[in-house]
Order: C-alpha cells, then structure tokens, then sequence
C-alpha cells in the first residue's frame, strides 16, 4: 500500500475538513479527495461519513487510524535506521541492561566526541536478543560479558569490572554479607559459577537484581550487600555510605566486543573501540586517587 494514502488519510481526520487537509498537504483538494476514494477501493470500506457538513470517522476508518499510524511510525523508525538521517558512516550497537550504567554510558559519550558526525543507533538487549540481532544483520556490534564461541563472530576484551563485595554497614564479615541479604547481582552465568565455588556454603540469595543501579539504590535503602563494580562504588566508600568488605575476594569480569568476522564496518568498529581505553586510564588514576587518600585517612587516625 502506498504509504501517501495513510499520511492523507490521518490528515484529512486531522483536519476534519478536504480543503484544509488538501492545504495542509499542498495538494488540491481533488487529488485528496482521489486518494481517500483510492484507500476505500483498496480496503473494500468507507472509511469517512461525508453525511452533512461535519467530516467523521466510520467505524471500519477508526480501526484503520491506529494501524496508519503504527504503519507511517514504523516507516519512520526504519527510514531513520536504513539511512542514518543522511550522515555517512553509521553504527547500531547493543549493550546488555547492566553494562549501559558501569560502563557503556561512558563510552557512548566519548565516542561521540571522537566521532562527531557518526550517526549512531543504541539498543539494550539480553545477550539472547543480541546475539540473533548480530546474527540477522540488524547490529553492528554488541558489547557483553560472555561473548558466544561462534565462528563467523570475532570478540575483543575492551574493557575489565573489578567487582567488589560491599554493604551498607562497616564491619561485616565475609560470613555475615554472604548470607540472606546479599543481593544477587546479574553478572553473567561465569560469575554466578566463580561466586558458588569461592562460596560454596552461601544460601540461596532471596533479592537477584537486573543491574547495578538498583542494586546501589536498594543497599542505600533497605541494607545489605552485594558484588558491585569497584569504580562505581568508589564514592559511596569514602565518604561511608557503603563498606568494602574486609577479606571478601575481588572478581574480575571481562566486557567484549563482538561483531561478525566479516564486517563491512570493521574499520568503523575498531576505531569506535577506541574510547574504552581513554575510560580504563581514568578510572585508574580515580582508584589510585581513592587507595592514596585511605591510607593517609588511615595513618591520621593511628597518629590520633
């Protein structure tokens, strides 16, 4: 179906009126009212009552109104995402939910600096959803935690979380924060296997959440303890909202890359790769920071 005669048809219901939906258009009101008799030829179906002055509505063109505009919206998205608004070079990249607050958000927005007028589309998929989008052509890459081993996809280490065992209480023991509280944080089925063998007498976590950020939220409001990225609870530690957990081991959680082996792009995707390094210095030079300003804090206090 041409799409001209949906656009017609939802300006003329618009307007409520041919001649104002004809100017609206920039058409004479003859090829508007042409267009309308066309759609009801295909649909089989009035889809305006033309009884009287007032222009409305049958009951077959209010179904219609909804489908045209999901239709024209969906036109719309895909004319977007096929042609990038006209910008040259174009990437669609997908980040499971709980990296786009630890790290992919960062990322995004130096990636933006370095590349201006790179048309760029995001989506946050499950690694199940990102792998059949990577498959079908429908991303350029996916950045995840535990990158399938498939032939006709490359992955590349881009980035590490340094996940620490934290609570919202200073003096837990290792006993007392891997227990009914400690929340279950989302990292992936290798981390969930590491935390059991590391553990292997922790009982069945009662609170398992998607992300971090509600993880950070729920320790702040209700209490408890979780595995959470060190650079992302830094703050919290210093200024004693939120406690490292004395002798708790610290888990490292690869982030990767991954797009198909025979990209077109490929030149696109190692340069947009680029940032992860910029981000890796910074964060660092902030654990650095964090460790020197504890240990003068520390030494103060044994002066004291």
């Amino acid at each position: 179906m041409d799409l001209e005669l949906l656009r017609t048809f939802l300006e003329v219901n618009r307007m409520r009126h041919f001649g104002r939906a004809a100017e609206a258009l920039h058409l004479t009101q003859a090829a508007v009212s042409a267009r309308i008799k066309h759609l009801e030829g295909i649909l089989g179906t009035a889809v305006f009552d033309r009884a009287g002055r007032e222009i409305r509505l049958t009951p077959e063109g209010n179904r219609l109104k909804r489908h045209a505009e999901l239709l024209l919206a969906e036109w719309r998205k895909a004319r977007q995402e096929v042609t990038a608004g006209g910008a040259k070079n174009q990437l669609s990249i997908s980040g499971s939910p709980r990296l786009w607050d630890v790290i992919l958000q960062d990322w995004l927005i130096e990636l933006r600096k370095q590349s201006p007028d790179l048309a760029l589309i995001t989506h946050s998929l499950s690694p199940d959803a990102q792998l059949r989008s990577l498959l079908d052509g429908v991303i350029d890459l996916a950045i995840m935690l535990d990158p399938p081993q498939l032939e006709n996809l490359d992955a590349k280490e881009v980035a590490i979380l340094r996940l620490v065992l934290v609570s919202d209480r200073a003096g837990v023991s290792i006993d007392e924060a891997i227990n009914e509280t400690f929340l279950m944080v989302d990292w992936g089925l290798a981390h969930a296997l590491e935390l059991q063998r590391t553990y292997p007498d922790m009982p069945e976590p009662w609170t398992r959440l998607a992300n971090p950020r509600m993880a950070i939220r729920y320790l702040r409001e209700i209490g408890g303890s979780a595995y959470l990225p060190l650079h992302s609870v830094i703050s919290a530690v210093r200024r004693n909202r939120l406690f490292r957990v004395q002798g708790a081991d610290m888990f490292l959680r690869s982030v990767f890359a991954v797009y198909p082996v025979r990209s077109d792009k490929a030149d696109l995707i190692q340069d947009s790769l680029k940032p992860f390094s910029g981000i890796a210095g910074r964060r660092r030079r902030r654990r650095s920071s964090g460790v020197e300003s504890q240990q003068k804090e520390a030494g103060k206090a044994e002066e004291a």
